[in-house]
């Protein structure tokens, strides 16, 4: 459904709060629910035409007991209407016949003309007998068969205040929008839901309450462009309890559907919980590799994703992907278009981003563009990365953002001449710090030095002397068989006022795999003066860490 599409005298927070005291009753604030199907409030007769469908046309909600049922249901039928033609209008010399017996829009089949499209009711058979509950023959019938008519009187003036749909059918200027008799042709699978939308126009109510009810409603409400029924539906389907199956429901429905900014707040409440519940990609791993596009999408899109670093972020996808889609075009035009653009390449490793350009998943044109923009924003100067970051976080991919992640990222600097040497910078957000107290520690990622790899370690511990909290930084070297290393280093930290690096110690030590090394109080002050608001060392909310280490032979 159009977003401009609005209901003409609903505002877009007349369905979600309560109008203020003493405020003037809209249409779309009142219930006319006594004048549904009442010759005496009406100025129209609706006749809605019945066609019959496939076997099994019944509402895609009626007797379905889950949404999975619902979703595997709408499945099948969708292929069933695929066969079938779009809209169709026969203007006869004493009422407009419209044909609403369309396939959904995400199946690339749309009316030719949506300013004629339709629907329709009460109960009759074509010929004026009440058809049989039991006749089963019409259900067998040819698509095109009309097997039993609804007719309905209903207050146009009613429907066109609450539809784009039926203001322009009512009010289009023809002959046939001054007609009082109107037909609308449905499949069968939509009776109930248009019946609920129907009553929903003119009692602001719905009686169904279950989700797979509630969809069927929400599908009708957006071809006939009822927002504020899309709106009561997306509330409701929000209240109840999301489960992965509904979660990805939601985000797998028309593309019209989707779009409507009536339903932004189901989906967006939908990406939040895919993204909480998956957080820790590596705890439900197999759950993860089996999710559905938009399932990884909205993972993938979320700060707090629980992972070692981007490097293993970029690794997933490359997994997901070419389990997904095994062909390598089709590979390349998920990563190109959709997955690549939740990858955080600017937190990638140098190490890793050497490998995206040589990776035959991603187009060379597209990997060399995002390794390109990577390394020029890891050359940018703190301050000018939190400000690109600020000005990408409106934004759908967020790719200068940074995540919560298990290793904090560092910059590097290495020198070969006149001896091995590298500079490591690691920044620490207050709140980081702050969540160490009382035995917490974090990890930078890996860099390396002579081939070997090493990593800091930031620790909130017991000073053994004096007994009391305080911040400790440690250099540890990666498990790496039996190596031998000798190295000397240097803990520098920025400090106030003149928020340069000062020196906080300097050491040596002979590294074999996996030991590491380091100063319980880096800082000489116990934690609390640490973390205090006129803490010297916190400039703008961040700790500004550095260390040197330099090879010795």
């Amino acid at each position: 459904m159009r977003d401009s599409n609005t209901d003409l005298f609903d505002p877009r927070t007349s369905m979600d709060s309560d109008s203020s005291p003493g405020s003037t009753p809209t249409v779309s604030s009142c219930d006319f629910g006594f004048a549904f199907n009442d010759s005496n409030f009406s100025d129209r007769v609706l006749r809605i035409e019945i066609m019959a469908g496939p076997q099994d046309s019944r509402p895609e909600g009626e007797g379905c007991t889950s949404l999975a049922d619902w979703a595997r249901h709408r499945k099948r039928r969708r292929e069933d209407i695929k066969k079938e033609n779009g809209v169709d209008v026969v203007a006869c010399a004493e009422e407009q016949i419209l044909n609403c017996n369309q396939p959904d829009v995400d199946d690339g089949v749309a009316c030719e003309n949506e300013d004629e499209e339709a629907v329709a009711m009460i109960e009759e058979s074509a010929s004026g007998d009440e058809a049989e509950p039991g006749n089963n023959s019409a259900w067998s019938m040819d698509c095109s068969t009309v097997v039993r008519v609804k007719t309905l009187h209903i207050s146009s003036p009613i429907l066109a205040a609450k539809s784009p749909f039926f203001y322009k059918l009512f009010s289009n200027g023809m002959r046939e929008s001054e007609q009082r008799h109107v037909t609308l042709r449905i499949n069968a699978s939509e009776e109930a839901a248009l019946m609920e939308l129907l009553n929903f126009m003119y009692s602001n109510t719905l009686t169904t309450a279950a989700a797979p009810g509630l969809l069927d409603v929400l599908m009708a409400a957006d071809k006939f462009e009822v927002a504020s029924c899309m709106r009561h539906c997306s509330r409701l389907l929000r209240n109840i309890p999301m489960t992965p199956e509904s979660a990805l429901l939601y985000l797998e429905l028309p593309s019209s559907v989707l779009m409507a900014e009536a339903v932004q707040p189901l989906t967006d409440a939908a990406k939040q919980y895919l993204a909480a519940r998956y957080k820790d990609i590596t705890k439900f791993q197999e759950e993860v590799m089996a999710l559905p596009l938009a399932g990884i999408e909205a993972v993938l899109s979320s700060d707090d994703l629980q992972v070692a670093s981007e490097d293993a972020v970029y690794d997933f996808v490359l997994k997901w992907a070419r389990s997904q889609y095994p062909k390598l075009e089709e590979r390349r035009e998920i990563l190109g278009t959709r997955l690549g653009r939740f990858i955080r390449f600017p937190y990638m490793t140098c190490r890793k981003l050497k490998k995206v350009l040589t990776c035959n998943d991603f187009d060379h044109e597209l990997a060399s563009k995002a390794v390109l923009e990577a390394l020029f924003f890891k050359a940018e100067a703190p301050h000018r990365q939190r400000s690109l970051a600020a000005e990408d976080s409106a934004l759908t991919n967020r790719r200068f953002v940074e995540r919560a992640y298990k290793y904090r990222p560092v910059k590097v600097v290495e020198f070969e001449l006149p001896r091995q040497q590298c500079v490591v910078y690691l920044d620490l957000k207050r709140e980081e710090c702050i969540n160490l107290f009382p035995s917490g520690r974090v990890y930078s990622q890996a860099f390396h030095l002579g081939g070997q790899g090493f990593f800091l370690s930031a620790h909130c511990n017991m000073d053994q002397q004096s007994s009391i909290h305080c911040f400790g930084l440690f250099l540890g070297m990666q498990e790496k068989g039996s190596v031998t290393f000798a190295v000397d280093y240097e803990f520098a930290a920025r400090s106030k006022p003149t928020e340069e690096y000062i020196s906080k110690y300097k050491g040596n030590y002979t590294f074999t795999g996996g030991k590491a090394v380091g100063y319980r109080n880096l800082f000489a002050i116990p934690w609390t003066s640490f973390v205090a608001e006129d803490s010297l060392y916190f400039i703008n909310g961040i700790l500004h860490l550095r260390a040197e280490l330099t090879i010795r032979h």
